[in-house]
């Protein structure tokens, strides 16, 4: 079994301490988001094929890395770092940050365990095809000059309802969702960038936007678990949307928990509730969340 944590919130960057007493008692409870009991998820080592971290910073959570490597359970960092505006990305650590922390987890445990998330691609006047080309190719150019990591991961924002309220209540961005074609043309603009610096570009669950030089991404990847651990690991494929290619994995993370503040955010219903629960998580708890 891999388990996710998390792609409902930044465990890493908030609940580290909650983390490493789970790590610590072998299970995790989770709650189940559409309803009916929670469930509960072994930690041990004999159970966990491998983790899958997903995190805007992991500062906080490095000693609970070296906690994970001392089990000797493979595992994968998730890095997501965009160098958007404050004014999309809230309380994100900025990129210089983020990059330091990079480095630390590449050097102490090996770049293959890093993958750089330049997502989501947000559309807008602040941020228009020609800066996310800037950004991209300045923040490749330190990734690719540090060896960091050899693959960046690329969506472009999905104007879910409730992420799509809180742009239009930005009275000083204006942001858009333009055609496939114009969404198509800066990707093949940014594969060209990342393959002069040799990092593969991957699409996270996208189709309509596959082009010459982008994949399709697997963020659950064990094919990747696979070389960090030395030995097959192969759960069965189980997407979870078209065109993606992860593979099966249990997410310990819970809705409404990070606090990062991002306004595109899927996962958090109100950042005022985010951040209440944050503070008010038990560290003692067995599961996240209320």
């Amino acid at each position: 079994m891999i388990v996710s944590a998390s792609y409902r919130t930044d465990i890493p960057a908030f609940h580290a301490a909650w983390f490493a007493r789970r790590l610590e008692a072998g299970w995790v409870e989770v709650r189940n988001p559409y309803g009916g009991p929670p469930g509960r998820v072994s930690l041990k080592a004999e159970d966990v094929e491998g983790f899958i971290f997903w995190t805007r910073n992991a500062r906080p959570f490095l000693p609970q890395l070296e906690q994970v490597a001392a089990r000797e359970i493979p595992f994968v960092v998730q890095y997501t770092m965009t160098g958007h505006p404050s004014r999309l990305d809230g309380g994100t650590p900025p990129p210089d940050q983020a990059l330091t922390v990079m480095e630390e987890i590449a050097r102490t445990h090996g770049s293959d365990r890093v993958v750089w998330r330049y997502d989501p691609i947000v559309f807008s006047d602040q941020t228009p095809k020609s800066v996310h080309r800037e950004t991209f190719a300045r923040l490749a150019d330190r990734v690719a000059g540090r060896a960091l990591a050899n693959e960046v991961v690329v969506s472009v924002l999905q104007p879910y309802k409730k992420a799509a309220r809180r742009l239009d209540k930005l009275h000083d961005l204006a942001w858009c969702d333009p055609q496939v074609e114009e969404k198509q043309a800066l990707l093949r603009d940014l594969a060209d960038l990342a393959a002069e610096r040799g990092l593969r570009l991957s699409l996270c669950a996208q189709p309509e936007l596959l082009v010459p030089g982008v994949v399709e991404a697997a963020c659950i990847d064990a094919a990747r678990l696979s070389r960090i651990a030395g030995r097959p690991i192969a759960p069965k494929a189980k997407p979870h949307r078209p065109a993606c290619a992860c593979v099966q994995s249990r997410d310990i993370g819970a809705y409404d928990t990070c606090a990062h503040g991002c306004v595109y955010c899927y996962a958090v219903n109100g950042q005022e509730r985010a951040r209440r629960l944050v503070a008010e998580q038990d560290p003692k708890s067995p599961r996240l969340g209320p």
